[in-house]
């Protein structure tokens, strides 16, 4: 019996070290990007008043049974309602950073980039999907003048699956092919207002 109580015992700290383990690593998960930080002004440049250019944004942290990512950008600070401004996904589990000025093509094949962090390039592949201005591939913040502060809330989401979605599908269809599969979630929220 006292053999049988000490088994017990030894697993249920096994059990809680693990899913101590787990949690730090999804604790850990973080997003972030050179171009703006958290709660700060996204800049003209990645705006409808600039290149409109996407941001370069990098991840860490991610956990150890992620397969794939995807990443979804939008405004809920909207005048009717939640606006979708990015929609990304297909990135599998090496990757860990999206380039500055990403094409805005439905698929985007092992791009050569180097980032300003990094000397050597790297290569990526993801497929982009539909906004709300009704095009593939990133669409910068462009609140209506005099509306405010609005806040873009980038959310990255680590998945347990890669998922078979051709390009072009909405947020709607990407979250619906992520139930169930989402492993952890980080997000950076920048802000942009036109006067």
């Amino acid at each position: 019996m006292k053999k049988t109580l000490a088994i017990s015992i030894i697993l249920s700290i096994a059990l809680a070290v693990h899913a101590a383990e787990k949690e730090a690593t999804v604790a850990q998960f973080t997003l972030s990007s050179p171009s703006f930080r958290n709660n700060q002004p996204i800049p003209a440049k990645h705006s409808c008043e600039g290149e409109d250019a996407a941001p370069a944004l990098k991840w860490e942290g991610a956990p150890s049974e992620t397969k794939s990512f995807a990443l979804i950008c939008d405004d809920p600070d909207a005048p009717g309602g939640s606006w979708v401004h990015w929609v990304i996904y297909g990135m599998d589990a090496t990757t860990t950073e999206l380039p500055e000025k990403l094409g805005k093509v439905d698929q985007v094949f092992s791009v050569d980039y180097e980032m300003e962090t990094q000397s050597a390039a790297k290569s990526m592949s993801a497929r982009q999907g539909m906004t709300d201005f009704g095009k593939t591939g990133y669409g910068g913040p462009c609140p209506p003048r005099g509306h405010g502060v609005h806040h873009y809330h980038f959310r990255l989401y680590a998945l347990d699956t890669e998922l078979n979605l051709a390009p072009r599908v909405t947020r709607k269809q990407l979250e619906s092919a992520m139930k169930g599969h989402i492993l952890a979630q980080t997000e950076l929220i920048g802000t942009y207002q036109r006067e």
